[in-house]
């Protein structure tokens, strides 16, 4: 395992791909700093639905000024209020504007970081600081539920976590605003077809080629 002085790595993927898994375990083995972007855009809905401020935006800023990353990492954020909300919260634009300036505050203070989202390539590590590498997470619907279906501790039907899935990966792919693509250099990884185990093994193939 080589030790590197300076990396960055993007991971993208669709709703309950296994991007954050891979993201916590490439972050772990390369001792990175990890963004999960999601989390940030549920931390937002979170405290939206809890608080419902007359003025959204000018509430976020304040509130963002003020927390670190590692507070927004211990709250509890997997519910189906939150991931309903996120969905429709993630398509303003000036909402995406604060988490984006949120994340790049964050990513300028550490040289080793791994960034977990749906836009992380495409547009928040697009240009500087830009990513050494980029990984783009795949997994079939059908896999995918089951995992976010257990995630929720089984509190909804599997059914409705499938529909849910597919229609936030829907509404992410055809957003105005930094829809979920993937970069033409990003390395496609099938979660569904492979174990964690790996997972890790061919991410980290990359990683060790690199100079």
């Amino acid at each position: 395992m080589k030790k590197l002085k300076k990396l960055i790595i993007a991971c993208d993927g669709e709703s309950a791909s296994g991007k954050s898994t891979a993201a916590k375990l490439i972050s772990r083995k390369y001792d990175l700093f990890l963004i999960n972007s999601g989390l940030i855009y549920r931390y937002a809905s979170k405290i939206i639905i809890k608080n419902e401020p007359k003025d959204t935006i000018h509430f976020l800023k304040e509130k963002f000024k003020k927390i670190t990353y590692r507070y927004i990492a211990k709250q509890h954020l997997h519910s189906e209020k939150i991931s309903n909300h996120v969905a429709y919260l993630a398509k303003n634009k000036d909402i995406r504007n604060i988490v984006n300036k949120f994340q790049k505050k964050i990513i300028k203070n550490n040289k080793k970081i791994c960034v977990e989202g749906r836009d992380i390539a495409s547009k928040i590590l697009a240009k500087k600081p830009k990513y050494d590498l980029a990984f783009f997470f795949k997994c079939n619907l059908s896999v995918a539920a089951h995992r976010r279906w257990i995630d929720l501790k089984k509190k909804t039907s599997l059914k409705k976590v499938k529909t849910a899935l597919h229609n936030r990966t829907q509404m992410d792919k055809k957003r105005k605003n930094s829809p979920l693509i993937k970069v033409k250099d990003s390395i496609l990884i099938r979660t569904d077809r492979l174990t964690k185990k790996q997972v890790l093994q061919k991410m980290s193939k990359y990683v060790d080629q690199l100079n």
